[in-house]
Formats: structure tokens, C-alpha cells, sequence
């Protein structure tokens, strides 16, 4: 299981907790929206695949436990995905030129990029806040491309403790990510690829 966030929705979504579902709805619609639209879909046909795909997650939930190797949003946009082209298939709109396929295909690993994107983001913004306000204040100076003169000046530290400062903050900081299941579990993804 990718993390305690995607766990705690998908037991909402097995326990039918509406807030839940409505908070899932909300983070994860105008991915859906996005592709079934820039593939012939209508509002209306992305209200109906992602209602599908929901269902179908659901079913999987009740006949067992689930065991993702991507974030719940990439398992989801894949489902909705594979829903989408069944329904194109059976509109008999599928992409009849190998151009057209490939650049649909290019489109879905943009978005899938963008989702995995989010949740390195996610991950570190939340072990960044768990730093000190001393290590915050001085990473986010490094951030900015800030020198090591400028950020001693702003930190009131010298040159050579705030060299070695921003080395420990930094190492502090990769090494909670790296040691988050999460962060692993999209390295894993990533070198599949």
C-alpha cells in the first residue's frame, strides 16, 4: 500500500463515508476530466466513467484487500483510463491513425507524470515542515539560489557554519523522504518505466 492517506480513503470508500468520497471527488475529477475530454469525451461521459471506475474500485475493496504499487490517484486514473478507451471502442470513435494513438499516449503519460509529480511534492513539503524553523529558513534561502555569503548574512551565521548547517538540514530532510514507504514506492514506479 502506497500510504496511510491513500489506506484511510480507501477504507472510506469501502465503508461508503461520504466525505470521503466527496474529498476524493474533488482531488481527483479534473484529472479525469482532462483526459476523457482531450480524447472525444463529453462532461457527461466523464461524469460517467469516473462514477464506472469508482464502482469498480469499490468491488475490488469488497473482494479483498487491494495492494497498489503506484500513488491511489495513478491506480484510479488508470482504471478511468482503460474505461474510457472501452467506451471509444464501443462508439467505434477509437483513433484510427497510429500519429493520433501515440500522441494520446504521450498525453497520458503527462498526466500520470504530473500525478507523480504532485504526490514527490506532497512528500516533501510534508517532511520540510517537520524540520526546524532553523533548518526551514535556511534550505529555503538555498532554494531561492541564495550564496553562502548572502544566507550567512541573513542567518547571522558565518560562511562555514552555514555551509555546514545547510549540509545537515539537507541530509536530514532526503533522509525522512527517502526512508518514507511513498517515496519508494515512486522510485519503484519511475525505474519500471
Amino acid at each position: 500500500m502506497k500510504d496511510k492517506k491513500d489506506q484511510e480513503i480507501l477504507r472510506g470508500i469501502l465503508a461508503g463515508d461520504r466525505a470521503v468520497i466527496k474529498t476524493f471527488y474533488k482531488e481527483n475529477f479534473n484529472y479525469i476530466r482532462g483526459y476523457v475530454v482531450q480524447n472525444s469525451g463529453s462532461k457527461e461521459d466523464v461524469e460517467d466513467v469516473f462514477q464506472d471506475a469508482l464502482m469498480i474500485l469499490y468491488e475490488k475493496l469488497e473482494s479483498g484487500p487491494l495492494e497498489l504499487h503506484a500513488s491511489l490517484r495513478t491506480y484510479f486514473f488508470a482504471i478511468c483510463k482503460n474505461l474510457w478507451k472501452k467506451r471509444l471502442r464501443k462508439k467505434s470513435k477509437v483513433f484510427t491513425t497510429d500519429t493520433v494513438f501515440e500522441i494520446s499516449e504521450e498525453l497520458d503519460d503527462d498526466i500520470l507524470q504530473r500525478i507523480e509529480n504532485q504526490d514527490r511534492e506532497h512528500i516533501y513539503h510534508k517532511y520540510f515542515l517537520q524540520l526546524s524553523a532553523t533548518c526551514q529558513k535556511l534550505l529555503s534561502l538555498v532554494f531561492e539560489e541564495k550564496s553562502m555569503r548572502q544566507i550567512a548574512e541573513k542567518t547571522g551565521y558565518s560562511e562555514g557554519y552555514a555551509r555546514k548547517k545547510k549540509f545537515e538540514c539537507k541530509k536530514h530532510l532526503m533522509d525522512r523522504i527517502e526512508s518514507d514507504p511513498a517515496y519508494k514506492e515512486l522510485r519503484i514506479h519511475t525505474t519500471q518505466e
